[in-house]
């Protein structure tokens, strides 16, 4: 009998290296827009370096404070993951601190997001692996469990599987179906260079049109008045 809410899955569907790198250097809010800006990890959960983050998720369900799950996570993640873990936003207790998260880039993981708090924020800063959480307290974390790895886990408001695509960087995090990746990253490289091409224009001071504006307003019976407001 399956024991829910204590178990580990061992096997990931991982997509393949040169999919998940198809997406090194998209900036996030370009690949959210070809989302429709759905499936982005909510703006509490913030980066506490500069590292960009990349990689395939492996998910960690947690009760609230506890990390044993993590603990455990760190054993079985392999490089190029990024662990996913699903703390319901608690941020009463830190779930993680620098000795794991050393542990985690020295093993070569692509970084660790947590739905909730974590601690020695400072070390956090040093490190070359992106680290995102909800919340920073010098409180530790219990390691009772129970818990659930590489299932289907909430962060930030997001369902993440096992072997979704995570793309980070400052502006925060977006989660990619893999059956989704090619479609995306193709849009996401276009807009990119739609954007480069307007900044382009700006530097060079090419006017742009702007008509766009007063249609939109206009189909909006938007009124536009030559007084001052009294």
């Amino acid at each position: 009998m399956s024991n829910v809410g204590c178990r580990v899955y061992l096997k990931i569907n991982r997509p393949g290296k040169e999919l998940v790198e198809g997406f090194k250097g998209l900036p996030v809010a370009n690949i959210a827009d070809e989302m429709n800006r759905f499936s982005c990890v909510d703006a509490r959960i913030k980066p506490f370096n500069h590292t960009p983050l990349l990689g395939t998720a492996f998910t960690v369900k947690g009760r609230i404070g506890d990390n044993l799950l993590l603990h455990k996570a760190l054993e079985l993640a392999q490089p190029g993951d990024v662990i996913i873990v699903d703390a319901q936003g608690d941020t009463v207790n830190a779930i993680t601190g620098a000795i794991m998260m050393t542990t985690a880039q020295k093993q070569g993981l692509a970084g660790v997001v947590i739905d909730g708090a974590v601690r020695d924020a400072g070390e956090l800063k040093e490190l070359d692996m992106p680290v995102y959480a909800a919340g920073v307290t010098p409180k530790g974390p219990y390691k009772d469990g129970p818990g659930e790895i590489n299932v289907p886990v909430s962060c930030g408001g997001v369902v993440v599987n096992p072997g979704d695509i995570v793309v980070g960087d400052e502006d925060g995090i977006v989660i990619i179906n893999p059956q989704d990746a090619v479609v995306i990253m193709e849009k996401a490289k276009a807009k990119l260079a739609k954007e480069q091409a307007i900044f382009k224009t700006i530097q060079e001071g090419t006017p742009r049109d702007k008509s766009w504006i007063d249609k939109r307003l206009n189909s909006l019976n938007c009124e536009i008045i030559d007084d001052y407001y009294k």
